[in-house]
């Protein structure tokens, strides 16, 4: 079987042609992200991989739970997705979605480990180091990891810049080592 991204890859792409056609880029954003969560219930993935269940009805389960919240275009997304038996990927279509509309938008995301909770002006600081290196707007999500031992990892794309106190160590028990 086909790798979730690949299988995600055309959908998050006519998503985006469809939202960027309509400047929607936000809303398609919202609705996707609202998608996905329905997606991942354990009781709508029971509906999803039940052979039992028609795609017309695990379609109308997800139009029903997101009523009100979403396009007509939206809902026929979904009619497709369902037919096309890709609902499990939902996740997966959001996620390159994301990184469609970023590249769009010239934002690039930032994995921010720290070892301690860090102050908000901490943050801002770091965002704009990080905007004048990368030349891009940076979206940031910062979370404690207290194996660092102190100081920060961060992580943009492939790229680590790791300045925590634990890589340090390492680096001076190699250097012992040799």
């Amino acid at each position: 079987m086909a790798e979730p991204s690949t299988i995600a890859r055309p959908y998050a792409e006519a998503a985006f042609r469809l939202a960027d056609a309509k400047g929607a880029l936000t809303e398609w954003s919202a609705t996707l992200a609202n998608l996905a969560a329905v997606a991942a219930d354990e009781r709508v993935r029971a509906a999803i991989g039940d052979p039992n269940f028609p795609s017309t009805k695990v379609a109308g389960l997800f139009i029903a739970v997101l009523a009100g919240k979403f396009s007509g275009e939206a809902e026929n997304f979904v009619r497709v997705l369902a037919e096309n038996g890709r609902l499990e990927v939902l996740g997966e279509i959001r996620a390159q979605y994301e990184v469609l509309k970023n590249e769009r938008e010239g934002v690039v995301e930032a994995e921010v480990y720290s070892a301690f909770e860090m102050e908000q002006g901490q943050i801002a600081d770091l965002v704009s180091r990080l905007e004048k290196n990368t030349g891009r707007k940076v979206r940031a999500r910062v979370s404690v990891d207290k194996a660092l031992i102190g100081g920060v990892k961060i992580v943009i794309g492939d790229q680590v810049i790791d300045g925590s106190a634990r890589a340090q160590l390492g680096a001076l028990e190699n250097a012992l080592k040799a």
